[in-house]
């Protein structure tokens, strides 16, 4: 991996390997993220395979509170983005499509500050989602077995359902920086998808059976600088449906991880920190993402590039596409080959 020399420290991938995962508690009753006085409820810290975290204590009163929904959509021909959040002193949304044919873009972000003309629910699936910015709308709600996410900026729009399948699990997760500093994150892959995208007036289909979403739901109270892997993937390889959810730098030390794999529905946890290996100064070369039974490499086709500095706010992501293969090796000895599986992995550093 290549550092990035203003990143903060963090323990090398080697020593993390060393240690032997210690698996997290399993939540399977709903409880508060929150204290009544706002500190990290300690009885949440672990992770589930539904999102049963009560966030409602998120996003009162000040003290760095940081609340999104980001959605991205992957058809045969396009991948379309938006995300909706309000980090305390602002509301930043961003609608993006990649026509994956003609490498050509459409896209819009918006910084408004202070936060307005946002609405974020308590919770996930609590309530609708929506942004208003100058040539920008977002709109997120919860549908019949599903989530319909609609988006608009100049030349590109979309209206497309996230299907939620019966018994469909998701990895949600508690991380405890401090009692003060903590994030719930629901990491939701393989969500199939159908509607439809207009490009410059020109209306295609988001087909179904070959369109898969995937969520990140955050909510949480976060450190001033930090820097974070994310990896996820959806598709279905060898006759069968395929998440792939890993993630890196930001957990290392908290004992809790965002790593799972989904297998026709059914979430995996991995307990261990995973080792990277990557170069974003030659983003095209493959990623390697191993450890917990989980060997994968991850090849990419494009690389989206995002700089923001503003002195005290700043951001740097290097977000790569591409298709994920490997192996994964599940409790009990069997092993799970799957190719061709689309997504993405990246590389972020902020100051926010």
């Amino acid at each position: 991996m290549t550092a990035d020399s203003s990143a903060p420290a963090r323990p090398s991938p080697a020593a993390a390997a060393e240690a032997p995962a210690r698996p997290e508690r399993e939540l399977t009753e709903p409880v508060s993220l929150t204290r009544p006085n706002g500190r990290l409820n300690t009885d949440a810290i672990g992770w589930a395979r539904h999102p049963i975290v009560d966030t409602s204590g998120v996003g009162r009163g000040g003290g760095r509170n940081k609340r999104w929904e980001y959605w991205n959509v992957i058809t045969p021909t396009h991948i379309l983005a938006l995300t909706v959040s309000s980090i305390d002193y602002a509301a930043v949304h961003e609608v993006w499509v990649l026509d994956r044919v003609r490498q050509r873009t459409w896209g819009r972000n918006a910084t408004v500050l202070p936060a307005r003309g946002v609405e974020l629910p308590p919770r996930l699936e609590a309530g609708r989602a929506t942004a208003r910015a100058k040539d920008l709308e977002i709109d997120i709600d919860e549908v019949e077995n599903g989530t319909r996410l609609r988006a608009r900026i100049p030349g590109a729009e979309f209206d497309v359902v996230a299907e939620r399948p019966d018994g469909h699990e998701r990895l949600a997760v508690v991380v405890p920086w401090t009692a003060t500093r903590f994030q719930y994150t629901v990491k939701d892959v393989a969500r199939p998808a159908r509607g439809s995208l207009t490009l410059d007036g020109m209306k295609r289909e988001v087909p179904a059976g070959q369109s898969w979403a995937v969520l990140d739901h955050g909510r949480g109270r976060w450190p001033y600088d930090v820097a974070w892997n994310w990896g996820a993937g959806s598709g279905i390889s060898n006759g069968r449906v395929i998440g792939v959810q890993v993630g890196g730098q930001w957990t290392d030390g908290t004992g809790s991880t965002e790593n799972a794999m989904l297998v026709d529905g059914h979430l995996h946890k991995i307990h261990d920190e995973l080792e990277w290996d990557y170069d974003v100064s030659n983003w095209r070369r493959p990623w390697r993402v191993t450890g917990g039974g989980l060997d994968a490499t991850f090849t990419p086709f494009y690389n989206k590039i995002s700089r923001t500095n503003l002195g005290v706010i700043s951001s740097k992501t290097d977000q790569c596409f591409g298709h994920w293969s490997g192996t994964y090796r599940i409790d009990g000895g069997e092993v799970v080959e799957f190719d061709g599986i689309t997504g993405w992995a990246e590389d972020v550093h902020n100051r926010w």
